[in-house]
């Protein structure tokens, strides 16, 4: 079978998009206890169990899973981490790992660089196991659309890490939006800090000796081949390089546009353009800042509405911040001056504005502020997760009891939701790869652009040899 992502079935969209998001400081509504023995019978392999992925097999272990295996392509990372879980089997390549576990594991995360997410979870999937990913979901727009098919095909359960999804408050913001308090939107502008990694320059010439703690080649994985250089790649900075990351834009749009995205409903977007665009530097990493805009047409009785995208200090316009409380112009003021970036959403209706001043949509102001002073929240429409711990955990919990079968709403940031906001978000990096002002009309259910079609090499690409998708 080809190792091209490219396979273009167009899924039935119905029950993929589970609910919505939102409350004002995001706290939780019960259970301050954790799951015990019932759990006992369920067992995880962590595939990247440094920084993020470390937390990741913490909070999944916390829920009474036992850890069985870890995998890691830095057996440094691998042994810090085995001091935690003594009974966990190493291994440096996943390949090994779900080829000797088989079917002794139900759960398998995933906290790796974006490019080895699609291709270590379609493998699992295909295995039976219920999958934890981090996100972005994919590093590519063909990746996340197989996610997605092979989630709905094979019946686990998923959850994508963007734990904002399961702040009370983010979904109490959806209830907001959907019940048309801010009325009809036509306007959201999301901005964000990133990136806070080295972006906006080439390769460089020089190649450094393989640490003999490290799996290069499992860290590379489906991507070209190319020398090891300390510190450039492994184990933080592939964040900027085209072949293994996705950016500013993916790295956190997965978070600050969550809550708007889900509330009203922006998938495919019908063209991208780039306003402020750099251009991928030598082909190899994204610039150091971009500005982009997504158009959306009417969709299910919503009005069209265009998605402003701001990174590297780029900010919204004077008109839009001009709007926003003066404590948050202050601070604008500041990273005009050379002070800390900030991130947030602005969602612009007919009717008011909503302004969310953080990266997961937890936390929400309505304004003008004395136009809902006496604003009464709409009926509760969404399940509210119970268990009482910050949003990180909570999405854990929810992931493993959904496991169980034990919590039925399900997770609410599954494959099916999840691969469609990643789908959307990386159109946008499409959009790096064209010039400076390119509209790119977008076709969301064959996955091309119709009037740019250089930029659809870039919807996926040839895995390296001995890697697969499946």
């Amino acid at each position: 079978m080809s190792n091209r992502t490219n396979r273009r079935r167009f899924l039935s969209q119905s029950a993929a998009v589970t609910a919505g998001v939102g409350y004002f400081a995001g706290t939780s509504l019960a259970a301050d206890e954790k799951p015990a023995s019932a759990l006992n019978a369920l067992s995880a392999g962590c595939i990247g169990v440094g920084g993020k992925g470390g937390s990741d097999t913490s909070h999944i272990g916390d829920q009474g899973v036992r850890i069985a295996a870890l995998c890691d392509v830095d057996r440094d990372t691998l042994a810090k981490k085995g001091r935690e879980f003594p009974d966990a089997e190493h291994f440096d390549d996943y390949r090994e790992m779900l080829d000797k576990l088989g079917d002794k594991v139900d759960i398998v995360t995933c906290s790796t660089p974006d490019h080895t997410h699609a291709a270590a979870c379609v493998k699992a999937m295909n295995m039976g196991k219920h999958i934890y990913c981090q996100k972005p979901l994919t590093w590519s727009i063909e990746e996340a659309r197989v996610m997605r098919e092979t989630a709905e095909k094979s019946g686990v359960v998923t959850q994508m890490g963007n734990q904002g999804t399961s702040e009370d408050g983010l979904r109490e913001a959806v209830e907001v939006i959907r019940s048309g308090a801010i009325g009809d939107v036509s306007e959201l502008h999301v901005f964000s800090n990133r990136p806070v990694w080295p972006q906006g320059g080439g390769r460089p010439d020089k190649e450094d000796p393989i640490p003999d703690s490290l799996n290069w080649d499992a860290w590379i994985g489906p991507a070209p081949m190319r020398p090891f250089v300390s510190g450039i790649y492994h184990s933080f900075n592939w964040r900027g390089w085209v072949d293994f990351g996705t950016g500013a834009l993916g790295d956190m749009a997965c978070h600050t546009t969550n809550m708007p995205v889900m509330a009203l409903n922006l998938w495919d977007p019908v063209a991208v353009t780039a306003i402020k665009n750099p251009g991928i530097v030598e082909g190899e990493q994204y610039p150091a800042s971009s500005e982009l805009k997504f158009e959306f047409p009417e969709r299910d009785g919503l009005a069209p509405c265009n998605f402003h995208w701001y990174d590297g200090g780029n900010l919204p316009p004077e008109r839009i911040i001009s709007q926003l409380p003066e404590s948050f112009q202050k601070r604008v003021a500041r990273q005009r001056e050379g002070g800390p970036k900030m991130s947030g959403a602005v969602i612009v209706g007919s009717k008011g504005i909503m302004f969310s001043p953080d990266d997961y949509g937890a936390k929400y102001y309505l304004l003008p502020e004395d136009k809902f002073t006496d604003y009464k929240l709409p009926e509760q429409t969404l399940p509210r997760i119970p268990y009482k711990s910050g949003g990180d955990e909570r999405q854990k919990w929810e992931f493993v009891q959904s496991v169980k079968g034990e919590y039925e709403p399900g997770t609410m940031s599954n494959f099916g939701y999840a691969g469609r906001l990643t789908e959307t978000i990386l159109v946008g990096n499409l959009a790096m790869r064209a010039g400076q002002g390119q509209r790119i009309e977008w076709n969301a259910k064959d996955m091309t652009s119709p009037n740019v079609k250089s930029v659809n090499e870039f919807v996926g690409r040839e895995y390296r040899e001995g890697w697969s998708l499946g």
